[in-house]
């Protein structure tokens, strides 16, 4: 298991890492072709649909690495025997969001059939749309493995 989580925390740092790189790489060149006079038609577009990408494989790393908002100091403070309840329910709701997330962006992948970038006609809105229910799976199995780990809400001894 922790060989498949190390394997899978280096994708995820991948992920994003290539993401900011060609975010910051679309803006730089925007930018100097702008200086230039020249504007990019297709980088409002582009650099939208990166920051979402970015948006969504950075949150599964941030879960991964337990650093989303999971409320660990109201559990912590929690009486003892209400914490194991607390860290289910958290659990559940997080999970459960994230599948009803990924069931949602499938539905919507389904509606874009046929329908193609406005700057990049060549470009089909399902695969700029397809972060939605894959970085939602990829939250799910984040949040698992995290919580396969241990309790990490439980104060240290």
């Amino acid at each position: 298991m922790r060989a498949f989580r190390r394997r899978f925390e280096r994708l995820l740092e991948g992920a994003v890492l290539t993401l900011m790189a060609a975010l910051a790489g679309v803006v730089l060149l925007a930018v100097a072709f702008r200086k230039a006079g020249a504007a990019l038609v297709w980088y409002d577009e582009v650099a939208a649909v990166l920051l979402a990408w970015l948006t969504y494989y950075g949150a599964a790393l941030a879960a991964l690495k337990r650093a989303h908002i999971g409320f660990p100091r109201l559990v912590r403070s929690a009486p003892p025997r209400a914490r194991a309840g607390l860290i289910v329910v958290r659990e559940s709701v997080v999970i459960g969001f994230f599948v009803l997330v990924a069931w949602a962006g499938w539905r919507v992948m389904g509606a874009l059939n046929g329908i193609t970038l406005g700057s990049l006609p060549w470009l089909s809105t399902q695969v700029t749309q397809s972060v939605i229910p894959i970085g939602a799976v990829l939250f799910v199995i984040a949040e698992l493995l995290s919580v396969a780990e241990g309790a990490p809400d439980q104060p240290a001894a």
